[in-house]
Parts: structure tokens; sequence; C-alpha cells
């Protein structure tokens, strides 16, 4: 599946690898479903595994239980494609099955913590929210450098399927209030200043209506963010369900003075 295979399983972990076949290195999210001995799914877990160089497998493992990141070699296999690649395995008498795999040029990668990258600035997506249909996720960005960061406006987005391509199909609407009232994200845009830690936050609004007889139904898992023109391009994974609807609305860039604090929900967007 998306060139991760199960390589093998035990009591302890199952193996599994990640073979990229792209032409430049990709950063790979797998999600993994643990299932009991009777095929029942009992719970999610999430590896990631960073900067995989065109042509090289990867092998990390994931464990009966959740985990932080796998251990991870590399296999020096140029060119290498995987044979009978299997999508689950056996593990302490219940199965572990690979149910997603996305991946983001590792240039483009979404980081929320470790070392600050260039730009001198953090881009990533969180959870999100979803109910009746309107789905909300936030945008966020982090000032982990040591100057400071001036935004007016709003983020930048383009939307790209799971085969990297971009969606000419969908408008990028500015507000919330394009999808949906009460989101949080209606307000106009004005200068937001960031200083070193500091962070800022936009919201997406969209609905997953799908009415017969319209456009086919949208489903991108990616979006390339730039935090304003010039900036360089973060791609964050909200999945995004659209519908038929052909929307995606975003907010303008807010200071976000909760953190610090433990979030109870995505900033700007009830629950």
């Amino acid at each position: 599946m998306g060139g991760v295979r199960i390589t093998g399983s035990g009591p302890l972990c199952t193996e599994f690898e990640v073979t990229n076949r792209g032409g430049e290195a990709f950063t790979y999210t797998i999600t993994f479903t643990h299932l009991s001995p009777s095929g029942q799914a009992m719970w999610v877990s999430k590896q990631t595994v960073a900067d995989v160089a065109p042509g090289r497998t990867v092998s990390g493992t994931v464990a009966p239980s959740a985990s932080p990141s796998p251990r991870l070699t590399e296999q020096h296999l140029p060119g290498a494609v995987p044979g009978g690649a299997s999508a689950s395995a056996s593990a302490d008498g219940g199965r572990v099955r690979i149910t997603k795999v996305r991946s983001v040029p590792s240039k483009e990668a979404s980081v929320e913590s470790g070392v600050c990258p260039p730009s001198g600035t953090r881009v990533y997506a969180d959870e999100g929210d979803a109910a009746m249909g309107l789905r909300a996720v936030g945008l966020h960005l982090e000032n982990c450098g040591s100057g400071t960061v001036h935004l007016n406006g709003y983020p930048e987005l383009q939307v790209i399927d799971e085969e990297h391509r971009p969606v000419g199909s969908v408008q990028i609407l500015h507000g919330g209030n394009a999808v949906s009232t009460g989101t949080g994200t209606d307000d106009p845009p004005g200068p937001v200043t960031l200083a070193p830690g500091e962070h800022a936050y936009a919201g997406l609004v969209w609905r997953n209506t799908v009415e017969s007889g319209t456009a086919e139904s949208v489903n991108a898992p990616y979006l390339r963010v730039r935090a304003k023109a010039g900036a360089d391009p973060v791609t964050v994974i909200p999945e995004l369900d659209l519908g038929t609807t052909g929307r995606l609305a975003v907010g303008a860039w807010k200071k976000d003075d909760t953190r610090g604090a433990t979030p109870t929900s995505t900033p700007g967007i009830p629950r």
C-alpha cells in the first residue's frame, strides 16, 4: 500500500518497510489499525518515517500497542521495490493492518516540534473537528526563529490529491461564513506580529455534502500552505472530504494567545 508493506510480526512488534519509488525525498505518515484475535479494531497508531530518499527502502517497527516513532534502519537498496507486499500481519494473537499511507515531499513536510526550519517558522494542522457534515481544522504557525514574523491576510492554499496533483476545481474562499456561520473564522484580516516563540492560527472550514447529479466528490488528503505570498510551502494532511461542494473556506491569520495552556478545542472554531 503506497510503497509500504508489513514484512514480519511477533509478540513484541510488527516489522514494516517503506520504499520510495518517486524521484525526490518523501516523508511518510502510516496509519496502523490494531485488531483483536476476532478481527475487531482495538486502536489506531501512526508512525512517521521522515526523509526517505528516492529509491531507498527504510524499515521500522510498530509495537502491539501505541508507541513512539519507529526505530529506523536504512537498507541501501537503490530502486528496490518490495515483492509480495502485505498490508497486514498477525501479532501477539491479533493482527496489525496498514489502513492509510500518506506521503509529502520532505522539503515541504510539516513539523510541530524539533529543529526549526530555515524559514524560521513552523506551520502545521491540528486534528480538527467534524459535526453534522461541517468540518473545521486549525492551521497553526509558530515563530521558532530569532527574528520577528509579520502576517497580514490569509494563508495561500492549494488543494492536492492523493497522487500529489493540484485540484483546480476547488474554490478557496476567504472567511468561514462562505461555508457556515458561527465558525469564528470571519474576522477581517489585520496585522499580526509574532515575536520568537509566539503563535498564530487560521481556521479551515468546509462541508462534505454530496448532491446527486452534480460534479464528482472531491477527496484530497493534502493541502499546500504558504503563510503569505512568497513564503516557503508546507504540505499538511487535513484529509479534505469536500463532497460535491467544491469549496474550502479559510480565515485570516490571528495571534494565538492561548498557547502555553493546554487547548481544549481548535482556536476560533467551536466544537
